[in-house]
């Protein structure tokens, strides 16, 4: 039979103001050792019992006590249903029967009977508050019909005397008082579990939640890094090759090489930033980068020598910031690609449309075809590869995604390459989409 936990605490015995009482440390110490407690118990029901057995209770006037004397069989009967209650939780069936066993013997033999049905009162309470309720109703009725029908049938008092109702007023007590309390453990600890399962829920949805920022800030460390580094490698390659025949133009190049690094310095300052306290005076108050801001970033390959075109409609304006933040992202990778991989003579073309619920953007460019005759493992083989070994196409598809949109990447018939992402205007907050 499977004895079910307690529950919370009676008594707080963490409260400060508590914990310096001896009854308090009392009580805990009983908890913590339930077979102590019950031994205590078990003395405590054995002097009840010893001293009711003193009393007279057929007095005119009311119970008398020194009226009479408990003979010897009834302080056995006593002493043996007060010990069998130390074993009430491990065994509460057994306990219950040898009780009641006791209390027919003293209800038979006793002249008058000793109240030896105390402990089959403790007994009957704790076998309804560790078993289901059904037990409880059966055992209960059980025990409450033999005792009262023992003690109407063998007492010298009439049948309806307070002795014999009181017997059966004390047992159904008992078993309703043990049957609230089983209840009551259990809805406590129904809370309990509850609350457990939505502690655990919050963990979880904490650690995603961690999990996705982590993953966002990668992504956008991943494209300022490759995005800068990239027309930093491209500046500083000029600024080496033409060094000594043209020095100004190798000093124009080492220019966009300083703000390619100012910018890419920014923008880390930026991302980090985020990892800050809330609180923190120096965390970065700039706004992320967005569509507003598109043109400085064509700038940018425009004086790297990567020629792009750029067709963008008013109504990407109002965009949730989560999708104007994308849209920037996926250009930015995307020129990125095309200035690494596309090869010398390439051109690139942007377009950002709005189309009914969501915004289109593309960018294509003419780099040589992967596949193609002329085609070194450096150019258009190389940007096939980057799902592979790089974060490049994932990161975009990754964004577009999180914003229930669609980022498709291929060669395009006849060369180049093509880069097109649907991401609904309706998307919200992004992250969090």
């Amino acid at each position: 039979m499977t004895t079910p936990r307690h529950a919370v605490p009676l008594l707080d015995v963490s409260d400060p103001s508590k914990a310096g009482t001896g009854y308090v440390r009392t009580v805990a110490w009983l908890r913590a050792h339930p077979p102590a407690f019950d031994a205590g118990l078990a003395l405590g029901v054995l002097i009840c019992m010893v001293a009711g057995s003193f009393a007279d209770t057929s007095g005119p006037a009311g119970p008398t006590f020194g009226t009479r004397s408990p003979d010897l069989r009834s302080l056995l009967l006593m002493l043996l249903g007060a010990a069998a209650l130390i074993l009430r939780r491990r065994r509460p069936m057994e306990v219950l029967a040898v009780t009641g066993a006791v209390t027919i013997i003293e209800l038979v033999f006793g002249e008058p009977p000793a109240p030896v049905a105390m402990s089959a009162v403790i007994a009957l309470f704790t076998v309804a508050a560790r078993t289901d309720r059904p037990t409880t109703w059966r055992v209960g009725l059980l025990t409450m019909g033999l005792l009262t029908a023992f003690a109407m049938c063998f007492s010298d008092t009439p049948w309806y005397s307070q002795e014999n109702v009181g017997i059966f007023a004390w047992t159904g007590m008992a078993a309703a008082a043990g049957d609230a309390v089983r209840s009551r453990r259990a809805f406590v600890d129904a809370i309990r579990e509850r609350a457990e399962r939505a502690e655990r829920s919050r963990d979880e949805e904490a650690r995603r939640r961690v999990a996705e920022e982590r993953l966002r800030i990668a992504r956008d460390l991943h494209d300022v890094v490759a995005h800068h580094i990239a027309l930093v490698n491209v500046q500083a390659g000029v600024a080496a090759h033409v060094m000594d025949k043209r020095p100004d133009q190798a000093k124009e190049a080492l220019g966009h090489v300083r703000e390619a690094s100012r910018s890419a310095l920014n923008e880390l300052r930026a991302t980090v930033g985020l990892l800050r306290q809330s609180g923190d005076p120096e965390a970065p108050t700039e706004p992320a980068p967005g569509l507003a801001v598109l043109n400085d970033l064509v700038d940018t390959f425009r004086n790297a020598g990567l020629p792009v075109e750029v067709a963008c409609n008013n109504e990407g304006t109002g965009m949730p910031a989560a999708v104007d933040l994308a849209a920037y992202r996926i250009i930015q990778e995307a020129l990125t690609n095309v200035q690494k991989h596309a090869g010398p003579d390439a051109k690139a073309e942007v377009s950002v449309v709005r189309v009914g619920p969501a915004v289109e953007v593309t960018v294509l460019d003419n780099g040589r075809a992967a596949g193609s005759g002329d085609t070194p493992p450096s150019a258009g083989g190389a940007r096939e590869g980057i799902d592979g070994g790089g974060h490049g196409l994932i990161g975009m598809r990754e964004r577009a995604t999180a914003l229930r949109g669609s980022c498709t990447a291929g060669p395009r018939y006849g060369g180049g390459f093509r880069v097109q992402a649907i991401l609904p205007v309706t998307a919200g907050t992004g992250e969090d989409a």
